[in-house]
């Protein structure tokens, strides 16, 4: 099993994208495509798909290979969630409707033994398929997603993110052979990334995957293939592995370079220094001019080696205003609802120079609890109060502009009271050079609104930051600057984000959201994480036997286990079908008692 890409050339819109590019990848192997906004990488998954047909070159793929890609939202105007979903068992559905015709055959005739070897033979098919498994696999992958409760819902209602998990959860449930992944962890919570990790890292077949969560590229990938000038290059190993690489690769090519170019400009003096001696001599010297050529020729023979191309970033500092006092934050037994109880007597404080990250599912309350910090809603009861001199920069995933037709300089300025000529000398830290000033608000890419907000809080007078989910949208270089500009910043940071990598980096206490209640752990986010599991493992162990918390797939197991217990009970049943009922259930029971098993 492979996929391959041979020679590829690809122009759009008069842009070359791809000039003789070539992958390979392999059965089993999982990758993942990196490189910078705008290279190409999901004209690439495109191409790779079939979605899209090359200018020049092919793409191979086995013969026996199926291709899971998620390139659209198709409309669905009656189809609820869950029937959305099972358009994933086409083939098995029409299997079981066989099946079913025939069995009413074989109740109306006298037993015909062409029907029933027919039966038995769409029967081993539907078995082979998964038949007997649709209920349980649907199970898994909606609470794994996070779309079980969506699942009588109508598609056409969801919102856009809703529809991408639902869309992703049918591709997992075709099970293809090649899975073809575009920022597949985008709308997904802190769990359902960490099931969809874990999902891919246990699949059988290729996965290519295009992200920008650094997290999930160092769990899944065991090859990395950056886009750049057109081509591929490919690296060994996970995204970690791949910046180790590429940064030793980039000092080889300057190290190289340098060299060469010493070796030019000492051959270049040395040309010099014959046409002179040999104008100098009298008379003239021919040979020494015939030397000189012949460097010349040398010289020109030499295969340049090629600069590094190196990105320019931004290398800034977020200075902090005076300080505010020791109490940044206080909340004491909040209580708050709107459709559902969100917090019940929970209380939160955040020091002064605290790193505080919020975590916890979609809807268990992060963003309310951001909005009462910044003091734009009061809770139900208790109290929520803002410490002494506390100074307030708000960066979210969404930049606020009341006129978001505005020009980039003049939203500058609204905040940075400076001459247009300042401002353009000022935005040009921020990496807005020439025209790049004028641009809209509304046109800018999702990074460049990121440096904006960068550029007015610089000048903003603040000592505590309040982040909602900064990172989203942004490609890894911003992250990257973002990080690199808040660990220098000297004040608090509070933050809400589901970019594990970002939380890794640069917070130092957890405030988590649970069955309406605040937990904090006085730690990173892995020791967080590592501390409630090993509470949840307590919890359990205590608990024994713990009904509650069945698995959806052993529920599952058990409705099918039930139907087929029922039908064995049947007396016009023939022996055939008999024995292969009995087959089947003898294989239920082992899965059943495998789940509980593993739950206990």
């Amino acid at each position: 099993m492979q996929i391959k890409a041979e020679n590829i050339q690809k122009v759009l819109g008069g842009n070359v994208i791809f000039e003789g590019l070539q992958l390979e990848v392999n059965h089993s192997e999982h990758v993942a495509i990196v490189g910078a906004n705008g290279c190409g990488k999901t004209t690439l998954l495109q191409l790779l798909s079939g979605n899209g047909i090359p200018d020049g070159g092919r793409i191979i793929k086995s013969k026996e290979a199926t291709i899971g890609y998620l390139h659209q939202i198709p409309y669905y105007p009656s189809l609820t969630v869950k029937e959305v979903l099972e358009e994933a068992f086409t083939e098995i559905f029409a299997l079981k409707a066989k099946m079913s015709q025939l069995e009413r055959e074989m109740q109306l005739e006298s037993i015909n033994t062409k029907v029933l070897q027919q039966y038995g033979h769409v029967q081993e098919q539907f078995m082979q398929c998964g038949g007997y498994e649709i209920d349980a696999q649907l199970a898994t992958i909606a609470n794994g997603i996070g779309i079980a409760h969506l699942l009588e819902q109508s598609f056409s209602k969801l919102s856009g993110g809703e529809k991408t998990k639902v869309m992703l959860g049918q591709i997992l449930l075709k099970n293809t052979s090649i899975l073809l992944l575009d920022e597949p962890t985008n709308h997904l919570d802190m769990n359902a990334i960490e099931w969809l990790e874990n999902y891919v890292q246990n699949f059988t077949g290729i996965v290519i995957v295009v992200s920008h969560d650094r997290q999930f590229m160092n769990r899944m990938a065991q090859k990395i293939i950056e886009i750049e000038d057109g081509t591929a290059c490919t690296y060994i190993g996970n995204y970690d592995a791949f910046v180790a690489q590429k940064e030793a690769k980039i000092e080889q090519q300057f190290a190289e370079f340098e060299e060469q170019q010493k070796k030019i400009k000492k051959m270049q003096e040395a040309i010099k220094r014959l046409k002179q001696w040999a104008n100098e001599a009298n008379p003239p010297s021919e040979s020494l001019h015939r030397r000189a050529k012949n460097m010349e020729k040398a010289l020109a023979r030499i295969e340049r080696v090629k600069k590094p191309a190196t990105t320019k970033k931004m290398n800034l500092a977020l200075m902090m205003a005076e300080r505010s006092g020791k109490e940044v934050v206080q909340m004491k037994d909040i209580r708050h609802a709107f459709e559902k109880t969100l917090f019940k007597d929970s209380h939160l404080s955040v020091y002064f120079g605290d790193r505080l990250a919020i975590i916890g599912d979609n809807g268990s309350g992060k963003s309310t609890l951001l909005k009462m910090i910044l003091q734009e809603i009061e809770p139900d009861s208790g109290f929520s109060k803002i410490g002494s001199n506390v100074k307030i920069g708000y960066l979210s995933q969404q930049f606020e502009q009341e006129n978001p037709t505005i020009r980039l300089i003049d939203a500058f300025r609204e905040c940075v009271l400076v001459s247009e000529a300042e401002a353009r000398h000022m935005l040009a830290q921020f990496l807005f050079y020439g025209y790049d000033v004028f641009k809209r608000v509304n046109d800018l890419s999702g990074g460049e609104k990121m440096r904006l907000r960068l550029a007015q809080l610089m000048h903003e007078d603040i000592n505590l930051l309040v982040l909602d989910e900064p990172t989203n949208h942004l490609d890894i270089e911003s992250r990257e600057v973002l990080e690199d500009t808040l660990d220098s910043f000297e004040g608090t940071i509070i933050g809400v984000s589901h970019d594990r990598y970002f939380l890794q980096k640069i917070f130092t206490r957890i405030a988590w959201i649970e069955h309406e209640q605040i937990t904090m752990y006085d730690g990173d986010y892995e020791w967080a994480k590592m501390k409630r599991q090993t509470q949840e493992q307590i919890q359990l162990a205590v608990n024994v036997p713990v009904k509650k918390g069945r698995l959806a797939k052993e529920i599952s197991l058990e409705e099918q286990i039930e139907k087929l217990e029922k039908r064995l009970e049947e007396s016009t049943l023939a022996d055939e079908q008999r024995r292969k009922l009995e087959q089947q259930l003898e294989t239920l029971y082992e899965k059943w008692v495998g789940e509980g098993e593993e739950l206990v």
